[in-house]
């Protein structure tokens, strides 16, 4: 119980400043940068989310991470890619925790352990307080597995924007 009211007065005190702190302009645009080059060698689409905190009805509810990175990878349309090869990296901000959704056309190739690999370095660089660094690690190691199994110029265009979406809940 004293985790959960724990969890739940972190949420509350999660605001848009701890974003500019960790991920501030300059990052947002370096991260967008890598996505796109690592999208001009593959197939593929990457996009990245990040969440400052969770409002206090989901925080109720209980919500996993994984469940609103599943939400998330739904709403941004992650799954509506042409070849069935979109993937989102969610990190929720004030849980510090990565979580990996990725569409069938490359789930299926790559698999949890790998996804959940990408989301322990990426969490490990968090905790050092390196965010930049680590987001754009996460997406050249989806880039890599995307090359492996879509190697190529990407004849759809950019399905996704490169941009990482910011939600503040």
């Amino acid at each position: 119980m004293f985790k959960h009211f724990g969890r739940i007065l972190k949420h509350l005190c999660y605001g848009p400043w701890r974003l500019r702190r960790v991920l501030p302009r300059h990052a947002l645009k370096a991260i967008a940068e890598e996505i796109r080059d690592s999208e001009t060698k593959h197939g593929g689409e990457i996009r990245v989310a990040v969440e400052i905190s969770l409002d206090w009805r989901r925080l109720l509810r209980r919500e996993t991470p994984r469940e609103r990175a599943l939400e998330v990878f739904s709403d941004l349309r992650v799954w509506d890619t042409e070849r069935n090869n979109g993937v989102l990296i969610y990190l929720l901000l004030a849980d510090r925790d990565v979580e990996i959704v990725a569409d069938r056309g490359i789930d299926r190739l790559v698999g949890a352990e790998a996804w959940a690999r990408i989301c322990h370095e990426m969490e490990a660089a968090f905790r050092k307080g390196d965010f930049e660094a680590g987001i754009v690690a996460g997406v050249q190691a989806v880039g890599s597995h995307l090359e492996k199994h879509f190697a190529g110029p990407d004849l759809h265009g950019d399905e996704l924007a490169n941009h990482p979406v910011i939600i503040d809940g």
